[in-house]
């Protein structure tokens, strides 16, 4: 049974635990081993809270997406509103400058949380959204039917 599940929350941390619930049972549903799920649960911790930061940063009300799917592997798809240059930018920073004292706590927790993402998830894309404003997160588990 193929199956999409879509959440949208207020860019409030609260909202964070309530995704990784929510995508580590469909990520069960999906047939994610079970020594993959600590994995996604905090993948999908990591992505929800930098997608929030960036918000809160911007003073941006619009929701975070959350979009899973199982269709022949588990996709969970984290979208946040924030300039671009904002989020993809800071990826691209070397560790070294991650630290440097300048950055703001939001700019350091939104690239501490690229580096963490791409330490656990191997199958991990951060791109510009199709439309509008914002950065889609994607990350890939496999499914074991």
């Amino acid at each position: 049974m193929m199956a999409t599940v879509k959440l949208s929350f207020s860019p409030a941390p609260v909202h964070v635990r309530t995704a990784r619930l929510v995508g580590v049972a469909v990520a069960r549903r999906a047939g994610v081993r079970e020594d993959l799920l600590d994995e996604v649960r905090l993948a999908i911790g990591e992505a929800c809270t930098r997608a929030v930061a960036l918000h809160r940063q911007y003073g941006l009300s619009d929701p975070v997406l959350v979009e899973m799917s199982d269709a022949g592997q588990y996709t969970v798809r984290v979208v946040d509103r924030a300039p671009v240059e904002a989020s993809v930018g800071l990826a691209a920073l070397p560790p070294d400058e991650l630290a440097n004292e300048s950055l703001t706590d939001e700019a350091l927790t939104t690239g501490v949380g690229f580096a963490l993402l791409a330490g656990f998830v191997e199958d991990l894309q951060v791109r510009p959204v199709d439309e509008g404003i914002g950065t889609e997160v994607r990350m890939v588990w496999p499914v074991g039917r």
